[in-house]
């Protein structure tokens, strides 16, 4: 079985590889017998290719040889390659129009496209995502926005820095009043924004600490679905309910809003259930939150004043109270900054790459030794010209109808 690593070909172009080259040199150590592996030359990657060379790969121009081809980001139309393997984030899973295109040629060209944001274990939770590392870039970035609207201190944009040791360097620099801060969720993404709470450190306390106690130090309390939302009929929290019929709910969330400076939304939300609180919202003296970093970037979603995705070039834009229109970053002291980067793990490469190698290293590569692996399965959006019967539910999608 010949693995072929592609350069990333979409704009604005991707930093991050699907293996770092210790990794694939591992890989091709352990497994010399069954799999060849080619990386092809890429002038982008947070990796050279002379680092793969030095780690005893072969680096190529022409990667059509290959039977398995991994890349990050969704591979241009023109590049692709009939009947082979594709391993990349398609983002065509919820019916996303822009790439309707794309689908239609994996279909036209006989690949096998297996998704990354498909492949799941047998309780059908994810093993390979960047989670970790937009919690850890948007939480950063949430320091970053707060000490340039404050002049407190000042750090580098996490994208200038090597790699997480230098980003954990700068934090150190990050100096902070008695300020009260929320997390939201406690997936991998929420996961990933507590490490730099705890880096700095900022101490944890409970919601009700949160509300009603003054402290003299920064605190922080991470809520999840059942502090935000309440049932609308009686106030109560059911789980399973919320999850299934999210339209019961109602948000919960202006207590905290009162009392808060910051907010970093790391957590998942469902386009029935309740947002977090109302554009209109801000208007009011009692909205405290100045900084927002919403991770998640739900454009109009679980935190109105995302109103667009920002980029790493320029990752703030400010939010009026009066007008609720977009402003000029820090225009004015009593706007809100929003930092809303959509590819916060491309601000950190080599350390988001090495994570994600290593959750391909753990579930997939095994599973490419197997034959009919289910992981794999699982993951296949199409193959042989078809949707797989797993996704046949994006037939109309892909021929026009919806």
């Amino acid at each position: 079985m010949k693995i072929g690593i592609i350069h990333e070909g979409k704009n604005p172009p991707d930093k991050r590889v699907p293996f770092t080259p210790l990794q694939l040199a591992e890989i091709q150590e352990s497994f010399a017998d069954q799999l060849e592996i080619e990386v092809q030359s890429s002038q982008i990657r947070s990796f050279t290719d002379q680092e793969y060379l030095d780690a005893g790969l072969k680096v190529v121009d022409d990667i059509s040889s290959c039977d398995i081809l991994f890349g990050v980001k969704e591979v241009p139309i023109p590049s692709l390659i009939p009947n082979k393997t594709y391993f990349f984030f398609s983002h065509t899973m919820k019916k996303q129009e822009y790439n309707r295109p794309l689908l239609q040629a994996l279909l036209q060209k006989n690949i096998r496209m297996i998704d990354y944001e498909a492949l799941t274990n047998e309780e059908g939770v994810r093993v390979v995502a960047f989670g970790r590392w937009a919690g850890i870039v948007g939480a950063y970035n949430a320091f970053l926005t707060y000490g340039k609207k404050s002049g407190l201190y000042d750090i580098k944009e996490a994208n200038e820095c090597f790699d997480l040791e230098e980003l954990k360097q700068e934090l150190k620099k990050v100096e902070l009043p008695p300020i009260k801060i929320i997390l939201t969720g406690r997936g991998k993404v929420g996961k990933g924004a507590r490490e730099v709470l705890e880096e700095i450190p900022i101490r944890e306390v409970s919601e009700d600490e949160f509300r009603n106690n003054y402290f003299e130090e920064p605190v922080f309390t991470n809520l999840d679905s059942e502090e935000i939302n309440k049932r609308k009929k009686d106030g109560g929290f059911d789980l399973q309910e919320f999850y299934n019929q999210p339209e019961l709910y109602e948000s919960d969330f202006r207590k905290y809003t009162e009392v808060a400076d910051i907010l970093i939304g790391a957590s998942y939300w469902d386009p029935k259930a309740p947002r977090l609180f109302e554009l209109k919202d801000i208007q009011s003296e009692d909205f405290a939150i100045s900084v927002i970093a919403d991770i998640t970037c739900d454009i109009d979603g679980s935190i109105p004043t995302t109103q667009r995705p920002s980029t790493i070039a320029d990752p703030v834009y400010d939010v009026d109270r009066d007008s609720l229109e977009e402003i000029p970053p820090f225009s004015k002291q009593s706007s809100i900054s929003v930092m809303a980067v959509d590819n916060l793990p491309c601000e950190l490469p080599r350390a988001a790459s090495d994570g994600f190698g290593a959750q391909l290293r753990q579930w997939v590569i095994p599973a490419l030794l197997e034959e009919n692996a289910a992981i794999l399965e699982r993951a296949t959006i199409c193959r042989d010209g078809d949707l797989t019967l797993e996704f046949m539910r994006l037939k109309d999608f892909v021929e026009g109808k919806e």
